[in-house]
Formats: structure tokens, sequence, C-alpha cells
């Protein structure tokens, strides 16, 4: 009994033939294991070309862009920013990569507006969602300044260049609105943006409102100059000379 107990308290030792056999099946299993190489780094800006329709709706909206304006609001943009912002290369895809990481847009709000500052880092975000976060700021300051939701492109127009026009009608909206503040803040040619129509309100006193009641609107129609002479009777008939 003691001597069976000892046994089984050695550590067991696998004889020659075992280890033999036990290296071709961990052979066979390393062969039979592929090996992938890595995936790829992915970026979440990374898209690919589009095709059938969807290219063709991409086409049109690329038409609406307008290489004239880009000229003006280049221009506008130096003269509000400063000389340090650059200016971009001639072409949509040049706009679109010199606003793209959101810090001339927040330069540009900035100006504007100084009450409720956008947050502009030291140095450019290099990260996406940092930059995409920057325009997003551009677009709530934007908002706040009194540009209406229609006229505010989405962050991925911008970031993604997927529809540029519409940055450049934001930028519009933008200046439209603070050559009609006339607060001080806007720089350059007033002529370059159209005045946005303003309120005219008009207080009347009660008399006055009494008066007007008297008045008889055009829309009724009108008694003046109203005649019935050379009318005949009723019932009678008309009088023809020859």
């Amino acid at each position: 009994m003691m001597s069976l107990v000892k046994e089984l308290e050695e550590p067991f030792s696998p004889s020659p033939s075992l280890r033999w056999l036990q290296s071709i099946i961990g052979g066979e299993q390393r062969r039979a294991t592929p090996s992938f190489p890595p995936p790829p780094p992915t970026s979440m800006a990374n898209k690919g070309p589009s095709f059938g329709l969807s290219r063709d709706v991409q086409a049109k909206i690329e038409k609406k862009y307008d290489d004239e304006l880009e000229e003006r609001l280049v221009e506008w943009v130096v003269l509000q920013c400063g000389a340090d912002v650059g200016r971009p290369e001639r072409g949509r895809l040049g706009f679109q990569v010199w606003l793209k990481n959101g810090i001339i847009l927040g330069k540009l709000i900035n100006s504007l507006c100084a009450s409720k500052p956008v947050k502009i880092p030291d140095t450019p975000p290099s990260m996406v969602f940092k930059q995409m976060e920057q325009i997003a700021q551009f677009l709530k300051a934007a908002e706040d300044y009194g540009v209406v939701k229609t006229d505010i492109f989405q962050t991925v127009d911008l970031f993604e260049a997927k529809d540029m026009a519409a940055v450049q009608r934001t930028l519009m909206a933008l200046g439209s609105l603070a050559v009609t503040k006339n607060d001080g803040q806007y720089r350059g040619d007033p002529s370059w943006f159209m005045k946005k129509a303003q309120e005219n309100r008009r207080d009347f006193s009660d008399s006055q409102l009494k008066e007007g009641k008297n008045v008889i609107g055009l829309q009724m129609g009108s008694n003046q100059g109203a005649s019935q002479a050379g009318m005949t009777g009723y019932g009678r008939p008309r009088q023809i000379i020859s």
C-alpha cells in the first residue's frame, strides 16, 4: 500500500514514444491554424467613392458651389480674423481643407460676438472627433448669434465635403446678419452682403385708432365720383334715338 502511494506522489514523466506523438500532434495544429495580417487602421472620415444615383446626386450638389462667392468669403474672413489665418488654395476642396478643423470658424464667430466666445485650442486639433467638435461649437455659436437653423450647414457637409455650397450659405447668412446689426464688429465692405429687412414698428394712440374705424378702406370699394345722372327710372325701356 505504501509503495502505491509513493508511485502516485512521484511526478508523471511521459515515455519517449508518447513525447514523439505529442510533438507530431502539436506541429499539425500549428500548421492548421491560419495566420492573417492585422487589419489596416481605419478612420471615421474615410469614405469610398459614390456610384450610381448617389454619384449623380453628389455631382448636382457640387455644381451649386460658387467659385466667385468663395473669393468674396475668403477676403471677408481674412479681414475679419486677421492675416494669420492664411489663404486657401482655389477651389472647393481647398476651401474645405482651410476650414476643416474649425479653428478659423471659431475665430470668425469670436470676432463678431465676444460675449460667448468659442474655446479655441492653442494647437490645431489633429484627432477627427476634436475637429468635428470644433465645427459643432461654431454652429451652436452662429445659431446663438441669430443665424436661423435653415441656413446652418451640417458638420459632415464641411468635414467630409458633402455640401460645400451649404457652408457658403451659412457664411453668407452670418455676414448679412453682421452687416444688419451694425454694432461695429463687422470688418469689410458692407456691399459684400445683403442687409436683412428690419422691423418697422408703429405705435398709434387710442384717438388715432378710433378715427381709423370711420375710414372706408379701398378694399371695400369707393363711392367717390358715383352718380345716377342720365340714368332712367326702373321699368322703363331704354330710349334709342336714331
